[in-house]
């Protein structure tokens, strides 16, 4: 027997023996990779941040002074930069904010001044519209909202409420120290990226062959194309809706414009659904003023969704992404299933990657198949 053979099988004896006891402690290895997976959330988030943050980066580095080369521009444009993009994000952040939660406090006091004299309005249209029905009419009348004893009944259950107060407090520090783990780490791959990707090709040239390479690379690249393409597609989207919805409120005079605009413009981010997430909020919020102006909001946006889908979406993102329209439906369900909003969002450019890669392969190998069938009709001529 060959020397080759040899570690063929002995290989494959040792793959069999691995899956056998992979099986057998299939609950163990499943929590340790659960666990595992829970302490590198925060390390995940931060490539994540820095990923996005570095397409703004990128756009601070080429106008940062382009033209001069002195010592001290390329020593400063790294980290000026880097602030430059957080800054850019901590600023869009703090003026959406302004923007809706102003309006979406004063939504809620007018929803609390209106709960009384809105059932008071359903009382009188059911007396006049159930008059057959006396049953009916009396089990209306002594429905009677009363706001004080709901009040009441909250505080008598302030102990529960104390007690769980300890559990939400755990959870917001969690969430805030891998949030501060996140940045801090986002940040050193933002400043260090140049290195890391020096550090990565050292690895590839030293323990991969040239074609593993070439490969890994061209996978790499089309991820990063795709990727960068929907991200600043999605938020040049984001943007354009957002003014044309704030044009088109301010011109039939629809109230919290600025709010609903923002809204609409943050939420379109999320392919698909997330238009419909912002029209449900903000046609809610407009029904506190005026339910016919609601409902005329729902026509103008479903009118600008339809404008924004068939033109402006296939122009910004469409054709970038290359993605068809039942592929970023499938992405966006499976993802948002698996990962929630965050799966929503990176859904479809993750799949639109394995659909050019696994599309590129195939006219490869249709392109083979071409070149061998002409090869072998020359052959037989």
């Amino acid at each position: 027997m060959k020397k080759k053979d040899v570690r063929r099988y002995c290989f494959i004896a040792v793959l069999i023996l691995a899956v056998c006891i992979a099986v057998r402690n299939f609950s163990v290895i499943s929590r340790f990779f659960k666990e595992a997976f829970s302490a590198s959330v925060p390390l995940l988030i931060g490539c994540i941040i820095a990923y996005i943050f570095n397409i703004i980066m990128t756009f601070y580095e080429k106008h940062y002074f382009p033209k001069k080369n002195s010592d001290f521009i390329k020593s400063s444009r790294r980290p000026v930069c880097t602030i430059l993009s957080f800054a850019s994000a901590a600023a869009i952040i703090v003026l959406i904010s302004n923007i809706i939660y102003p309006e979406l406090v004063k939504a809620v006091k007018i929803i609390y001044a209106e709960i009384p004299p809105f059932f008071q309005k359903v009382q009188e249209f059911a007396k006049t519209a159930l008059k057959e029905y006396p049953e009916i009419q009396n089990f209306i009348n002594s429905f009677e909202p009363d706001v004080m004893s709901i009040t009441e009944k909250i505080s008598s259950g302030a102990y529960d409420i104390l007690d769980s107060a300890i559990s939400i407090i755990g959870s917001t520090v969690s969430v805030i120290t891998n949030t501060v783990i996140a940045v801090i780490f986002a940040l050193y791959l933002l400043l260090r990226k140049d290195k890391l990707r020096n550090d990565i090709a050292r690895f590839q040239k030293a323990y991969l062959g040239e074609k593993a390479n070439r490969r890994i690379n061209h996978l790499f690249e089309t991820a990063h194309e795709t990727f960068r393409n929907f991200f600043v597609g999605q938020f040049t989207e984001g943007i354009i809706i957002g003014v044309l919805c704030f044009i088109g409120m301010l011109i039939l005079r629809l109230p919290y414009a600025a709010m609903a605009a923002t809204i609409v413009g943050v939420t379109s981010l999320i392919p698909i659904v997330g238009a419909l997430f912002g029209a449900i909020i903000s046609a809610f919020i407009i029904f506190t003023i005026n339910p016919m102006q609601a409902v005329i909001f729902l026509i103008f946006l479903v009118i600008l969704q339809q404008v924004e889908g068939n033109l402006i979406y296939p122009k910004v993102v469409g054709s970038s992404v290359g993605l068809p329209g039942i592929w970023v439906l499938a992405a966006v369900t499976v993802g948002g299933g698996l990962f929630s909003i965050l799966g929503m969002l990176l859904g479809v450019p993750v799949v639109a990657t394995a659909y050019k890669i696994i599309f590129e392969i195939l006219e490869k190998r249709e392109h083979s198949q071409v070149v061998t069938e002409e090869e072998d009709d020359d052959a037989e001529e």
